[in-house]
């Protein structure tokens, strides 16, 4: 975006970006050279093109929301774009705490999304060549090589201290809720044991993660300029709390809105202006959020107003559209440097009628 530009004419340059992006991606994924054995054939069974029928991102409720269960019931290779069945892909998981999980390829978006988060913060946030450590899900999740490479991308390396979310939501669903204590205590002991061994000067951590570990230990005299943090949600009053208690208002936070389906949302630099409510900004054109009505989800809700989140991805390795996600949120004004709609205070969808279980990720 252009700085010579207004907000007005900015947002609508970012709107002409996305709906030349969205065609070039139909284009990509529905074309028999490029497109995946899903997509082509999930066209041919409902008889239309997208290519033909979307010219603009209105356009796109044509389609029907996307069922995610389908990462579970349809084999990894059905999802390969013609153009990448010569090279290896990635499959992670996401998502469920029981039974099969669904699972998304890839192969470097998340390195292209994290080499754009990166480039949103300077020094005095990630200090160039500080190593990072890293207190979240590995394994099978995207996450883990994405933090690697971000510590990579700027010149560190990555410490790990895993956790299973999957295990812990199950201990609390049996209300076992001592041994999710202690399997928390085991991390935090791993954790602290690393920051008082090595230099680390980057972490990154879930919301709760982070406040057990300054039970145990001060996080800006362990040397951590910056927390890159995810994963539940958070509130104003959690947040501020992390800021000025956890991290005693002299290491940086940064929260973060993402997953293995969209890659990662940034916050808007100035919430603690804002009385410390986070609005998320997509990392459009490459993904879109929009907060729908509560009522019609063709709809979006207006402005300042809850609503459930919808999610399309449009990259070359994933085409998803309009993903009705687990979550809720407030549909927020474009804020610079985000010239599109963002999405604020976001808690799980229901959260206000029914029990949530959201363990420590």
């Amino acid at each position: 975006m252009s700085t010579s530009l207004s907000q007005a004419e900015n947002t609508d340059q970012a709107r002409e970006q996305l709906d030349e992006h969205l065609r070039e991606m139909l284009r990509w994924h529905f074309s028999p050279e490029t497109g995946c054995p899903y997509w082509l054939d999930w066209a041919k069974r409902e008889g239309w093109n997208p290519i033909d029928e979307i010219q603009t991102f209105d356009d796109m409720v044509k389609f029907p929301h996307f069922q995610d269960d389908v990462l579970r019931d349809e084999p990894p290779h059905r999802w390969v774009p013609k153009s990448y069945e010569e090279k290896p892909h990635n499959i992670f998981e996401t998502g469920g705490t029981t039974g099969m999980p669904k699972q998304r390829i890839g192969w470097d978006d998340y390195k292209i999304d994290y080499e754009e988060f990166s480039s949103r913060y300077g020094d005095d946030v990630f200090p160039f060549g500080g190593d990072w450590l890293m207190i979240g899900p590995t394994g099978p999740r995207r996450l883990r090589l994405a933090v690697e490479y971000l510590a990579n991308h700027r010149g560190g390396s990555c410490y790990f201290v895993d956790l299973d979310p999957r295990w812990v939501r199950k201990l609390i669903a049996q209300k076992q809720v001592d041994m999710a204590r202690q399997y928390q205590d085991h991390v935090i002991e791993q954790a602290v044991a690393i920051l008082r061994h090595r230099p680390i000067r980057c972490l990154f951590a879930t919301p709760r993660l982070l406040e057990a570990l300054s039970e145990e230990i001060s996080i800006p005299d362990a040397g951590i300029r910056g927390v890159f943090c995810g994963g539940t949600s958070m509130t104003p009053q959690n947040v501020r709390f992390l800021c000025e208690e956890v991290l005693e208002d002299k290491t940086v936070f940064v929260p973060t809105y993402g997953n293995t389906l969209m890659g990662l949302a940034c916050s808007n630099p100035d919430f603690a202006a804002n009385k410390y409510s986070i609005t998320y900004y997509a990392p459009q054109p490459r993904a879109v959020l929009r907060v729908t009505d509560s009522k019609d989800s063709s709809k979006i809700a207006a402005y300042d107003q809850f609503g459930r989140i919808e999610l399309t991805t449009l990259t070359k390795e994933f085409f998803m559209p309009r993903l009705l996600e687990r979550d809720e949120a407030i549909r927020r004004q474009p804020c610079p440097p985000f010239f599109w709609d963002g999405v604020g205070d976001v808690r799980p969808f229901g959260a206000t009628e029914k029990k949530i279980i959201e363990g420590v990720y």
